[in-house]
């Protein structure tokens, strides 16, 4: 586009292309396609110019700041069921839990909250699920390993963003029709997506339901020993079955209206998402060996628990040009639900009365609302000077959040903590102001600098607004200054290589429930009582500070002649008011002892540092005359250290060591099948906590391979094969304890296998 309208400018004619508008959804922070005006007295023509369409590495290598983009062709190559999945194969992506199961996907190994999500460019909104998004609706996918001011610094990892589709200009409607088969439960789903204009009307729906169906083994021994000459004290283990049966719908449009010839438009991105669920546990305890200190906890128990959540939201957006100034305004509001009621009942074999009732009922309630106006223009940029050309954005934006939740909790029918009250709140408003530039100071040099200011304030009941002294819901005030500077090297305008450089600073909010105060306790202890340090209860915080990062990124890039890339990414963050849960002993109100509970604390610094590898070709491009196959592989190493936590392995909580990734695709010529795998890889890892605890987990490894037949254009089926070589997943919790009697060990190994997830798929384009 850009090159365009230099070409337009050098042979004295106006606008070229006028009214070609950016993709969709690309930071690209410049004008959207504006030229300069034509000089005086020239003679106005038209002229066409035309060319392919920009792909994922043109995209990626052409983009002023660092970010790596991955489009339809990689979307749909696994059809996979949903985007998070899509996401778990992604370059320097991991995701909690066992081998093929999904969760919230993480940069750089680091834990929650690290990696900031966005949908075209906004944050994703409370309480909803990556899961919840089908990849039909998906254009692209973009990483930025780098914040910038424009999409905001809390993002200490990186940023995932991803781009919806908007609506073609012809129609088209995609329907999908399959069922997954995981330890004997069938899960089936449909996915339908319908594009369409009218006139100046573009639009996209998408619809998605589905029956998901999870039947989980996890076997737990916890087990007691004297540090010193590790005599056994305890040993106890407790099996549990689980069986989820969810049920959910997903309805959502983008309503695109063109009003101009200048790119000028209004769109409206209405969405639902409801799920509901009902799960029933399982479980046997056997305490082997019990001191009489520790009480009886049960022999076998059950528990019932149902649920549901809905997510809905509206967002909207305005184009306007004014001049050679493009005007944006961003905003929407939404609301999430979510109810949930738990019954536990626990037994003894001596007994046929239950030796507990357990309920559980909660409510969470939370309304947000966003707004963001944006400002850019192209300044400079004349035939004789091209290094005066600066691309220049502005905004501002406000974000607020509130959250109310409603617990109430029963023992043998008895409330619990009924002091606190049932309702409690919390709420944040986040102002924000930035500028950014970006300039081409010469063809083979490129600079963005920014500067980005937030403001933030929470509030979060504290629990105990009865106490003398303790204020309600206690305001904490804080504001953060996040400049920013990237560059990028080019040796040869013409050539393939480059080199990125970012220096810059982010941040990691504390989220809205580990503001509020109100605590959980512990069920095996009740509060009538003391409990453990390795059995507390929890307790928010609504003194929490953000935590801040300063880093920096240093990117070697080449780019193949036939589309492939070859990169290496070496980053080191300091980050200082570091927040992980700590766990001391407090005098509280709802128990007449002291009691140990476990709350998020600013614990002091850490940094962390890591290599990332990537390298994307065809086989025939290192080989000649092999075959076409598609070969992708990505590598990437991550080291942290908490300065507060005596080395070695004092490492950021729930950091991955590394994360690899290795993959190949073929279309067999002259056939109408396609074949492709990947090979997954997340080390096993021992995290050191604190002084005297730790956290093991053990190696995770996820093969997936699957086999297109593509009957017709308009009609293929899909073999998905997930996790084929299933393996047991554990975690072992390691803590030291000194007591009374001496000094103990407890030591907690959670295990349970994992499980072969086939899908089957119809794909149909009517």
């Amino acid at each position: 586009m850009r090159a365009a309208q230099h070409l337009a400018v050098a042979l004295g004619v106006g606008e070229a292309g006028h009214g070609a508008e950016e993709p969709h959804g690309q930071n690209t922070g410049g004008a959207g396609g504006d030229g300069a005006a034509p000089r005086p007295g020239a003679r106005i023509e038209r002229i066409e110019i035309t060319g392919r369409p920009q792909t994922d590495t043109d995209l990626r290598r052409r983009a002023p700041v660092a970010k790596q983009v991955y489009g339809r062709e990689e979307i749909d190559k696994f059809g996979d069921a949903n985007i998070g999945e899509v996401l778990r194969r992604l370059p320097g992506v991991t995701t909690p839990g066992p081998p093929g199961r999904g969760g919230p996907p993480r940069l750089r190994g680091l834990g929650n909250n690290f990696t900031q999500l966005l949908i075209d460019g906004q944050r994703v909104p409370p309480g909803f699920s990556l899961e919840s998004l089908s990849p039909e609706q998906v254009e692209r996918i973009e990483i930025l390993r780098a914040p910038t001011a424009e999409t905001g610094a809390r993002a200490i990892a990186g940023t995932i963003n991803i781009i919806t589709r908007e609506g073609f200009k012809r129609r088209l409607n995609d329907l999908r029709l399959g069922f997954g088969y995981e330890n004997g439960k069938l899960s089936p789903g449909v996915n339908w997506s319908h594009n369409d204009n009218a006139g100046n009307l573009n639009y996209t729906l998408s619809a998605s339901a589905f029956r998901p169906m999870r039947e989980n083994t996890n076997l737990t021994r916890t087990t007691v020993s004297d540090a010193t000459n590790g005599a056994l004290l305890e040993d106890r283990s407790n099996r549990s079955v689980t069986e989820d049966r969810r049920y959910g719908l997903n309805l959502n449009g983008r309503l695109l209206w063109r009003l101009g010839e200048g790119g000028d438009s209004l769109s409206l991105t209405p969405s639902v998402f409801h799920s509901s669920a009902k799960g029933d546990g399982r479980f046997a305890l056997d305490q082997a060996l019990r001191r009489p200190i520790t009480p009886v906890f049960y022999d076998t128990a059950t528990s019932r628990t149902d649920s549901s959540s809905t997510n809905a939201r509206l967002g909207g957006q305005w184009r306007q040009r004014i001049d050679n100034v493009r005007y944006e305004i961003n905003g929407g509001a939404g609301t999430f639900r979510n109810e949930n009621d738990t019954l536990r009942l626990e037994n003894l074999k001596t007994s046929s009365t239950p030796l507990r009732t357990l309920q559980d009922r909660g409510s969470t309630r939370e309304n947000s609302f966003n707004a963001t106006l944006k400002a850019t223009s192209l300044v400079g940029g004349t035939p004789d000077k091209p290094g005066t050309e600066h691309t220049l954005v502005g905004g501002g934006e406000i974000d607020t959040q509130q959250r109310t939740e409603t617990r109430s909790s029963q023992q043998n029918g008895v409330p619990q903590l009924s002091d606190f009250g049932d309702e409690l709140k919390a709420s944040s408003l986040r102002l924000a102001a930035y500028i950014q530039d970006e300039w081409t100071i010469t063809p083979q040099w490129g600079a963005y600098a920014g500067l980005r200011w937030e403001g933030i304030t929470t509030r979060g009941d504290a629990g105990q607004a009865g106490s003398a002294g303790v204020a309600a819901r206690p305001a904490n005030r804080s504001s953060v200054w996040t400049p920013l500077f990237q560059t990028v090297f080019k040796p040869d305008p013409k050539g393939r290589d480059q080199v990125r450089l970012a220096l810059t600073r982010s941040y990691r909010s504390p989220s809205l429930g580990n503001l509020i105060a109100r605590p959980t306790i512990n069920r095996d202890f009740p509060v009538s009582g003391p409990n453990r340090e390795t059995s507390p209860d929890s307790a928010g915080n609504p003194a929490l500070k953000p935590e801040l990062a300063t880093g920096v990124d240093l990117a070697l890039e080449r780019y193949l002649s036939s589309g492939g890339v070859l990169s290496v990414n070496l980053f080191h963050r300091n980050i200082s008011n570091l927040m992980r849960g700590v766990t001391t002993l407090e005098a509280v109100s709802w128990s007449p002892v002291p009691r140990f509970v476990r709350r998020m604390r600013n614990i002091g610094d850490a940094t962390t540092s890591g290599i990332e590898m990537e390298a994307k070709f065809r086989l025939d491009q290192l080989i000649t005359g092999a075959p076409g196959v598609e070969l992708r592989g990505n590598l990437s190493l991550f080291d942290s250290k908490v300065s507060t936590v005596p080395g070695p392995d004092n490492r950021l909580d729930q950091q991955a060591k590394a994360t690899a990734n290795i993959g190949a695709d073929y279309r067999f010529r002259g056939t109408p099948f396609t074949v492709g795998g990947n090979a997954n890889w997340v080390p096993g890892s021992i995290i050191k906590l604190d002084l005297d605890q730790f956290v093991t987990t053990s190696i995770k490894t996820v093969w997936d391979g699957y086999a297109l037949w593509t009957i017709n254009p308009t009609v293929g089926l899909r073999l998905l094969g997930s996790n084929l070589a299933p393996r047991d997943f554990a975690t072992i919790n390691q803590n030291d304890t000194l007591t009374p009697a001496g000094n103990e060990r407890t030591t907690v190994r959670s295990a349970g296998p994992s499980f072969v997830n086939w899908q089957l798929r119809l794909e149909l384009k009517l």
